[in-house]
């Protein structure tokens, strides 16, 4: 993990479970929206812009 996204402030959804697997994890910055997969945090992350995250909410709020 690049020592630029170990300072991210990253968060479970609301909907995840109280087991805590299974989980995506999000940092927002003013530029993008990194996800990664929380039980394997140190993996690499992956970014989208804000707008391709505020598009891929708005499909999955709509499913």
């Amino acid at each position: 993990m690049s020592s630029g996204t170990r300072e991210l402030a990253w968060f479970k959804s609301s909907y995840s479970g109280t087991q805590g697997d299974d989980c995506v994890e999000i940092a927002i910055t003013e530029q993008a929206v990194f996800v990664r997969d929380s039980k394997d945090a140190g993996r690499t992350s992956f970014t989208v812009s804000r707008e391709g995250w505020a598009s891929f909410a708005r499909f999955a709020t709509d499913s």
